[in-house]
C-alpha cells in the first residue's frame, strides 16, 4: 500500500477498492449535495490563530464523552451499511476504536448486529437508533442494546422521511445491491472487494433479521424499511425513548437552538449538532455554521457534540473552538475501513490524532478541553 499521509489518501484508496455503487453511497449526499459541500467549505473557511512563545511540550488530547473515555475528542459516528465496504466491517471498526481508545457507535442499519459487535469487543459501545413505526421493533432494539451493555443510545431525530439520494437511486443501491448491467460489470472488476465480501457473516441488515417477517426476503425487507420512517416523530417520542432507556441518551440531528433547549429539558445527556452529513435536507446550513449559537445556548446544561465534515485534526480544533465539547466523524473512518479494514480505521484515527497534536502545538494549546476564545476566527477578507 502506498504511503498514507491524510484522510484524503484513504478516500482515494477506498474509491479504487470499492464498486461505484458502494463508494457513491459512502461519499454522497442528498439531491444536489449542497449541504454536503457546505459542511466541508465552511469548516475550511475558518482560520486558526497561530500563538507562539508558549511551552506546549505537554499536551492533553483526552476527554470524556457522556462518561466514556476518549483518547482524542472524537467518537466513531454511526454509518449504515459499513459492512458492505469490508467484510464484517462494523466489528472490524469497533475493535479498532476499542484498541485506539475512542467510543464506537453502531448504526441500526448496520450489516453486523448488536450482538455481533458485543461479541467482538470488550468495552461498551454506543447504539444509534432509528425509530420505526412498529413500536415493538423499537422496544426490542432498545432492549437488545441494553442487554449487550451499550453505554449510550444515540437517537437520530432527522429521519421523518429519507432524503433523496440521486446517485444511490441511479446505482441501484439496496442490501445487497440491486444488480443492473452497469453495476454488475463494475463489481466484477473489483475482485478484492468481492473476495472480501465472501467472508461476511451476514448479507443484510443484521439488526433487523430477527425483528420482521420480511427479513429473509431482502427486497421485501428494503421496502419495509423505507415505509417505516415515521413523520409523526416529535418531542413525545423522545420522552418515550428517554423513559425506556435508563443509560446515557444522546440526541443526534440538532440544527436549531429551540431543539437544543428541548433536548436539555427532556433529560438528554448530550446532543449532536449534525445535518446527517448532508444526506437528509439539502440546502440546510452547515453544521459548523449553527454550532456557536447552539453551544452558547445549552453547553452549560448538556454536552454538545459536533458532526459534519471532519477530515483533519485541525477540523476538530475548529469545532471545539466554536463551542463543541467533542466531535463525531462518519466518512473519515469509513474511508479507512473501506481501504484496509480494521487497520485502515486505526490509520484514520492516528492521522487525526497526529494532526490534532500538531495543530494544538502551533496554536499554543495545551489542553483540548480549554480552547481559548479567538483561536478559531473567520478568515480575514482580502
Amino acid at each position: 500500500m502506498s504511503t498514507i499521509t491524510s484522510i484524503f489518501d484513504l478516500e482515494a484508496l477506498a474509491r479504487k477498492r470499492l464498486p461505484a455503487v458502494i463508494f457513491d453511497y459512502v461519499l454522497g449526499g442528498a439531491e444536489q449535495q449542497l449541504t454536503l459541500q457546505r459542511n466541508l467549505d465552511d469548516l475550511r473557511a475558518l482560520a486558526l490563530r497561530q500563538h507562539d512563545m508558549r511551552n506546549v511540550s505537554n499536551r492533553n488530547t483526552a476527554v470524556t464523552m457522556v462518561g466514556d473515555h476518549a483518547r482524542i475528542p472524537l467518537a466513531i459516528g454511526p454509518t449504515g451499511l459499513a459492512g458492505l465496504t469490508w467484510a464484517n466491517g462494523e466489528c472490524e471498526a469497533a475493535r479498532a476504536a476499542e484498541t485506539f481508545g475512542v467510543p464506537y457507535c453502531l448504526s441500526t442499519m448496520s450489516i453486523c448486529s448488536i450482538e455481533d459487535v458485543a461479541q467482538a469487543t470488550q468495552q461498551p459501545f454506543w447504539f444509534q437508533l432509528y425509530l420505526m413505526k412498529q413500536h415493538q421493533v423499537n422496544e426490542s432494539l432498545i432492549r437488545r442494546a441494553h442487554d449487550a451493555g451499550c453505554s449510550a443510545m444515540v437517537l437520530t431525530l432527522d429521519l421523518h422521511v429519507q432524503g433523496k439520494r440521486w446517485a444511490d437511486a441511479k446505482n441501484g443501491l439496496s442490501v445487497p445491491p440491486r444488480l443492473t448491467l452497469s453495476n454488475t460489470l463494475d463489481m466484477l472488476t473489483h475482485i478484492r472487494w468481492l473476495a472480501s465480501m465472501a467472508k461476511s457473516k451476514r448479507r443484510t441488515f443484521g439488526n433487523l433479521e430477527g425483528e420482521v417477517k420480511q427479513a429473509k426476503n431482502v427486497a421485501a425487507l428494503s421496502e419495509w424499511i423505507e415505509a417505516q420512517f415515521d413523520p409523526s416523530f416529535d418531542l413525545d417520542t423522545v420522552k418515550w425513548v428517554r423513559n425506556l432507556w435508563k443509560r446515557k441518551l444522546i440526541l443526534k440531528g440538532i440544527m436549531h437552538v429551540d431543539d437544543a433547549r428541548l433536548a436539555a429539558d427532556v433529560g438528554a445527556d448530550a446532543i449532536i449538532v449534525s445535518n446527517h452529513g448532508g444526506r437528509q435536507l439539502d440546502s440546510a446550513p452547515s453544521s459548523i455554521s449553527v454550532l456557536p449559537e447552539i453551544a452558547d445556548a445549552v453547553r452549560d446544561r448538556i454536552e454538545v457534540f459536533f458532526d459534519g465534515g471532519i477530515r483533519t485534526g485541525s477540523d476538530i480544533v475548529k469545532a471545539l473552538g466554536r463551542g463543541a465539547h467533542s466531535c463525531l466523524s462518519g466518512r473519515a473512518w469509513l474511508y479507512g475501513l473501506a481501504a484496509n479494514g480494521s487497520a485502515g480505521v486505526a490509520c484514520a484515527l492516528k492521522l487525526l490524532e497526529d494532526e490534532l497534536n500538531d495543530c494544538m502545538a502551533l496554536t499554543g494549546l495545551k489542553d483540548v478541553r480549554d480552547v481559548a476564545a479567538g483561536v478559531v476566527t473567520a478568515q480575514p477578507a482580502l
